[in-house]
């Protein structure tokens, strides 16, 4: 079949396309053309003819994430829309399209997963995120002692620090009181690891006080509500940047730490600050050479395992994350990777690991091999294509 990949910016697409192709399908790609202007509702506006006749030529569509839409626009022309998501919660798939026909969406958080199917949405699935070993393996197969040195990591720490974040754009205009009840709320949730305490403390009087002082748009067919969107894009990320500015200076105060990003923190101390890393060629690098990679998983993401988790086993990596439910699914803690239950307990289990380098290795190598062996972009493309008919027995 004729199917088109519909390309935005997120690093996984080139290894979907790969996968598809590998089962004899043809993918094409597509980057939209918005037209550069706003209309009343501050949406950007598309150009519609050009996206209706460049979708009229397949005979599906396939995005990372979901775009409402991109399902309008298939449901019209009776194309299938395929859509695996990387972001949790998905703020766009609150949206009267959800209920299109066309769809086939593929959720990695079962948190999530289980509340659309609840809402009613037909053709929806729980399939988590995977991981291209052998494109990884080229890259870290070939590294020679020189460049081992040039990425070694005692600990590192690859990704967003969210410096800027929606929360510090508002929070000057939030009363006082209502600072203080977030802050407090931040604090008790960074203790809490596989439960979410943002639902609770949103109270209808809290909700109805943030719609006073939040410009609050969505599209008129959406249905998310500000309880969503406040927990997550303003709550959830100022809360990863608290937390990761507290875990790397925590670290740093008594390990080698480094981070790779280009988004740096005024308020860290003491952590060296790397730059950003390529996706496709140089981050496979960094777990590799890293004894250590921690990965504090974002709280919006409520059970499921983050891509770079499997980024991080895919390339050989020393794993050692936040406590997420789905792990368990897939992976034996203390064995394939390792998690911790607050920052004290990363601080001692980083001090353990660093200093028992056989215990440290063989897990790095048993969470790689079963990355190769369970968790490859095709293994997930054939669940895919299984479920939409695609799949060629």
């Amino acid at each position: 079949m004729k199917i088109l990949l519909y390309r935005w910016k997120v690093f996984n697409q080139d290894d979907v396309k790969s996968a598809i192709e590998y089962f004899g399908h043809e993918v094409h790609d597509y980057t939209e053309t918005i037209i550069d202007k706003d209309d009343e509702t501050g949406f950007k506006l598309r150009d519609y003819a050009e996206l209706r006749q460049v979708f009229s030529a397949y005979d599906c569509v396939f995005s990372l994430n979901y775009f409402p839409h991109v399902s309008d626009l298939c449901e019209e022309l009776g194309k299938k829309y395929i859509a695996w998501t990387v972001d949790s919660p998905l703020i766009s798939l609150y949206h009267q399209s959800l209920f299109n026909k066309c769809n086939y969406i593929f959720i990695f958080d079962r948190f999530y997963c289980e509340e659309l199917k609840n809402l009613g949405a037909e053709h929806v699935w729980y399939l988590p995120l995977a991981v291209n070993c052998s494109r990884v393996g080229k890259i870290t197969g070939s590294l020679t002692a020189d460049e081992r040195n040039k990425w070694h990591s005692e600990v590192s720490f690859v990704g967003g620090m969210y410096h800027r974040n929606s929360y510090d754009e508002i929070k000057d205009r939030l009363p006082e009181y209502l600072r203080g009840y977030f802050d407090a709320a931040m604090a008790a949730q960074m203790e809490i690891y596989g439960d979410s305490i943002f639902d609770k403390v949103l109270t209808v009087d809290i909700l109805e006080k943030l719609c006073e002082l939040i410009d609050f748009k969505q599209d008129e067919r959406a249905f998310s509500d500000i309880a969503l969107v406040f927990s997550s894009t303003f709550l959830g990320f100022k809360l990863a940047n608290i937390e990761r500015v507290q875990i790397l200076n925590k670290l740093a105060k008594h390990f080698p730490t480094d981070l790779y990003t280009d988004d740096p923190d005024k308020e860290l101390i003491g952590v060296n600050l790397k730059g950003a890393v390529n996706y496709m060629t140089d981050m496979p690098k960094v777990f590799n050479c890293s004894r250590i990679n921690i990965n504090p998983v974002m709280r919006n993401i409520r059970t499921g395992i983050p891509l770079r988790a499997w980024d991080i086993v895919g390339a050989g990596g020393f794993l050692m994350t936040s406590f997420q439910l789905e792990y368990m699914d897939f992976f034996e803690n203390g064995k394939d990777y390792v998690y911790y239950e607050s920052h004290d307990d990363l601080l001692r289990k980083t001090e353990y690991y660093l200093n028992h380098e056989d215990e440290r290795a063989q897990i790095a190598r048993n969470g790689h091999e079963k990355a190769v062996k369970f968790h490859s972009y095709e293994k997930r493309m054939e669940f895919i294509l299984d479920k939409c008919g695609m799949l060629k027995h």
